[in-house]
């Protein structure tokens, strides 16, 4: 078998496997694994159950990595929709909650397991955040009460399971930032509790220990405001945007950043979004960088030191309520034109920052409802 520099698996590098048991029989060690990280994702789940050996090998980071630099897996986006429901009576009523996946790599699109305690509606405005092999649904209001969750529900493409996580620390909150380290870690701050007062509170969630830990609070109150992860050193958890209980209705135009390895809080930055411009697209590009649809809602921009940049313009039929997803060297946006336009999504295929071109997708009738949000996931 022929390698490439990129894919070659040392055998060094490799856990060394007992005399009488290879990773598979009668192959060398590291054709063993040469085979084992390159079977689709969805096969996962089944290699678990073949053997001890296999288990181990499947939940360790080296595998994991080995999938990576060898470019086997696939880039898989999770979006959070909003169905929209009709009453008994022909009148509209809550929209239900679910979850569907599409595939890049082939384009396809599939429905994503229902967490059982809610098989009709995940609690409306939920967050997602992907780390690792993890997708956590994090909060939002129950479907039947309305009453505000500081439910964690956490799925892994490893057993194709939910498990219920620990429950967020109070005070229940609503509308709060999050975003999600490459190291089983999801970071929360801001929001409003239940009294509508905004938050300066925020905290981190160990998937793997399912712990969580306190941080030290922000400087401002931020409810309503965006939180994004960039990896710099032992890493940096941005919030950005919001606004305190006085100011209801005027976000501010700041950011704050906790810097992990540092266990702080940074200075405020006091213009981090564009002059004008919502924050709730943000996202971090595959080349570390910070993009937001902006430009008076006709724009992808980038933020380059401490200018805003236009990289492309949007396509019309997404210039409304837009989202924004990153993954590599792709951004996608999700999004309508206006009332009565059918939901539409792009890719914006990138070189090295730069724009190549736009390429619609095609959404099946079942998923042409609003997008609420959506993450990635490297499996």
């Amino acid at each position: 078998m022929g390698h490439s520099d990129k894919g070659y698996i040392s055998p060094q590098s490799l856990p060394q496997a007992s005399a009488t048991f290879h990773m598979i029989p009668y192959l060398p060690e590291e054709i063993g694994w040469e085979c084992l990280i390159r079977v689709p994702h969805g096969t996962l789940p089944l290699l678990r159950r073949v053997c001890r050996r296999w288990k181990q090998a499947t939940e360790s980071p080296l595998f994991h990595r080995l999938r990576r630099s060898t470019g086997s897996y696939d880039h898989i986006i999770i979006f959070l929709q909003a169905h929209p429901d009709i009453s008994a009576a022909g009148r509209p009523s809550l929209p239900s909650y679910r979850l569907a996946a599409l595939h890049q790599s082939s384009g396809e699109w599939a429905p994503f397991p229902t967490i059982p305690l809610f098989p009709q509606s995940l609690p409306l405005f939920c967050t997602l955040a992907a780390s690792g092999v993890h997708l956590v649904v994090i909060g939002g209001w129950d479907p039947e009460t309305l009453t505000c969750s500081d439910a964690v529900y956490v799925y892994s493409f490893l057993s194709a399971t939910w498990s219920r996580g620990r429950p967020m620390p109070g005070p229940t909150r609503s509308f709060f930032a999050s975003a999600a380290s490459p190291n089983n870690q999801v970071f929360v701050a801001g929001g409003h509790d239940e009294e509508k007062n905004a938050l300066k509170s925020a905290m981190v969630y160990d998937i793997a220990k399912d712990e969580w830990t306190m941080l030290p609070e922000m400087a401002r109150e931020r409810d309503e405001c965006t939180g994004v992860f960039e990896v710099n050193k032992a890493g940096l958890f941005r919030v950005v945007s919001g606004y305190c209980t006085s100011m209801q209705g005027r976000f501010e135009r700041s950011a704050e950043a906790f810097d992990v390895g540092e266990w702080r809080w940074l200075p405020v930055e006091e213009e981090a979004v564009p002059e004008g411009e919502c924050s709730k697209t943000c996202v971090v590009g595959g080349d570390g960088r910070i993009y937001v649809c902006g430009g008076g809602g006709k724009m992808v921009m980038v933020k380059e030191v401490d200018e805003w940049r236009a990289v492309a313009e949007l396509p019309e039929d997404v210039r409304v309520a837009p989202n924004m997803v990153a993954w590599g060297e792709g951004l996608m946006v999700t999004g309508t034109g206006g009332s009565g336009w059918p939901p539409a999504a792009y890719v914006l295929e990138m070189k090295l920052g730069v724009a190549i071109a736009w390429r619609r997708l095609a959404i099946p009738k079942k998923n042409s409802c609003f997008f609420h949000s959506a993450c990635c996931v490297d499996v």
